[in-house]
């Protein structure tokens, strides 16, 4: 396939506002989750309290995801964006107040990430289900892998300049940069006219579940159990990633910053990669796990921070390729009035298992270290890709 074919849904004026708005989003959050993570470390100096963040971040994904997918097939997922990135910027900017505090309380702190999270889970299952009504159904498979582009293309400039601006400004800068971002989104999105977005059907509220049959669907059933466990023991890299460069090999936070950014230079080429496909499969995943996992068992095995940092390209093209391959797979396998419903349960599991997650790799980094916890999302990323190939096998059409 010619680069000018995988490229093809930016050549789409309303696909690229909103690739530009999620990179521009995504870079925002790094600011905000470094200036938070390294408080909580600085204060707690423990990655079970690190790990509260994260709970307090996703826990309303696990709670909520259900009934916002729900909500994005009845409601037209631009409305739904314009309402998010606002109420985002007014929570964000809550947290700069409250950082401006000499020893800001920890508690108040998870509070307003909690409210995030929970403005972010209509949030992401909308961003999920408008790419349809962006580019129709020929370019959705391509535009689903490219729009993972966005998060590793934020992780690649995101990082690193935060972490500069947190040294040098502090954790308020990072948080009102975050707040700014949010209101670009907002624009990016009102400038998408609602007239030019390709009809995709609303489910009527009176309505039953209309065909919508998760257990019947072999592949979807899964797709999202591999998606699942993935999420619990393999990308809780915000995590995982920090804590091993900040407590393991003792680095600064320029050296966190340079991890994550050398993480997502990989992953944007894995965006690439799972984007040239011609065609995606729920099969597929056998790959895009046996990549990731050998990517992370690599990764564990680095001796030194220098080393650890070489790989970081390498586990990033194998994060980016799966979520590629995940995404597309989760929605090219599902009738497009029901890709709202379809990635509330992705989502679920992507972001609803981070809370379980990011106590379980707490736990494991505290008492035996950030190599450990990579060992074992490695094991699991492996185990995935056995059992797709055992529920799907090699010639089906899946």
């Amino acid at each position: 396939m010619t680069a000018g074919r995988v490229f093809q849904p930016f050549a789409n004026g309303r696909f690229s506002l909103y690739f530009t708005g999620q990179v521009v989003s995504n870079t925002g959050t790094w600011f905000q989750n470094l200036a938070l993570s390294l408080v909580v470390l600085d204060a707690t100096g423990s990655a079970r309290a690190l790990s509260g963040v994260t709970v307090a971040q996703f826990l309303p994904l696990l709670l909520l995801s259900v009934p916002a997918g729900r909500v994005a097939d009845r409601v037209r997922p631009r409305t739904i964006l314009l309402i998010t990135s606002l109420l985002s910027a007014v929570i964000v900017g809550g947290l700069a107040l409250v950082t401006l505090v000499p020893d800001a309380p920890v508690g108040v702190l998870y509070g307003l990430v909690a409210a995030l999270g929970t403005v972010h889970t209509f949030d992401r299952v909308a961003a999920q289900a408008i790419i349809f009504e962006l580019v129709g159904p020929g370019e959705l498979s391509r535009a689903v892998s490219l729009s993972t582009i966005a998060l590793a293309s934020a992780r690649s400039i995101g990082p690193g300049l935060a972490g500069v601006a947190f040294q040098g400004l502090g954790a308020t800068a990072c948080m009102l940069i975050n707040a700014l971002s949010f209101v670009l989104v907002f624009v990016s999105i009102a400038l998408i006219r609602p007239s030019a977005l390709h009809p995709r059907e609303v489910r009527d509220r009176r309505a039953g579940d209309d065909g919508f049959r998760v257990r019947e669907d072999r592949p979807l059933v899964t797709l999202l159990v591999v998606n699942a466990v993935v999420a619990l023991l393999a990308l809780n890299l915000m995590l995982v990633l920090t804590s091993t460069v900040a407590l393991t090999f003792d680095g600064d936070a320029a050296a966190v910053g340079f991890v994550h950014t050398l993480n997502a230079v990989g992953a944007i080429l894995g965006g690439i990669l799972a984007a040239s496909r011609t065609k995606v499969a729920v099969r597929s995943l056998t790959a895009a796990c046996a990549g990731l996992g050998l990517a992370l068992l690599a990764d564990a095995a680095a001796p030194t921070l220098p080393v650890f940092l070489a790989l970081g390209p390498l586990l990033g093209l194998g994060v980016g390729y799966y979520q590629g391959i995940l995404n597309a797979a989760a929605q090219v396998s599902v009738p497009p009035q029901h890709i709202g419903r379809t990635m509330s349960l992705v989502t679920l599991g992507n972001y609803g298992m981070v809370p379980f997650g990011a106590l379980l790799m707490g736990w494991v980094i505290d008492e035996a270290g950030g190599r450990a916890a990579l060992a074992i999302g490695g094991t699991a990323a492996l185990a995935c890709s056995a059992f797709v190939l055992l529920r799907l096998g090699r010639g089906r059409k899946v």
